[in-house]
């Protein structure tokens, strides 16, 4: 389980992207973009990841972030089949989109989610199977991309795996 409130929990930005997920708070949100609080604790000062267009980041451009390495060799993985649950935050007249992938570490991608454009003014939760043939070890990889102007921002907060892996 992640919730941002103190590190990154072992999630890694990937190095083939153009931009990094940041931690940040409500209260140090700029241009009224984003969250008016985390979704752990509902308060400004609580943290989450998020990407958001600027003058650095030209419309397309990717922010990955990647998952510890789980484990298909485990028997309850491979028979119950794990799940991610997780919430994101995707509102702005300029949002690009959000996609969730299961990489293999053969570098096999499997899209689980893509949602693009404004989903709404608040935090909706998400619920993903993890499913997969064999015993390849695999992460789960989201992937933000920039929108088109200053309104937008894309938020996520809260992710957890089932026990099962």
């Amino acid at each position: 389980h992640c919730n941002f409130e103190f590190d990154l929990c072992g999630w890694k930005q990937d190095e083939n992207d153009d931009f990094d997920w940041n931690l940040r708070t409500s209260s140090t949100a700029k241009m009224a973009t984003g969250p008016a609080t985390d979704h752990t604790l509902q308060e400004p000062s609580g943290h989450y990841i998020f990407i958001k267009s600027s003058v650095l980041q030209l419309p397309g451009q990717r922010a990955r972030i990647s998952s510890p390495v789980l484990s298909r060799r485990n028997k309850n993985c491979k028979v119950c089949m794990g799940v991610i649950l997780f919430y994101y935050y995707m509102y702005g007249d300029d949002i690009g989109s959000l996609t969730v992938y299961q990489r293999t570490m053969s570098k096999h991608e499997k899209i689980l989610l893509k949602l693009t454009g404004n989903q709404g003014n608040f935090w909706q939760r998400k619920a993903l199977i993890l499913a997969g043939d064999g015993d390849e070890d695999f992460q789960v990889v989201f992937e933000g991309i920039a929108g088109k102007g200053p309104r937008d921002g894309i938020a996520l907060d809260d992710l957890t795996f089932s026990k099962e892996c």
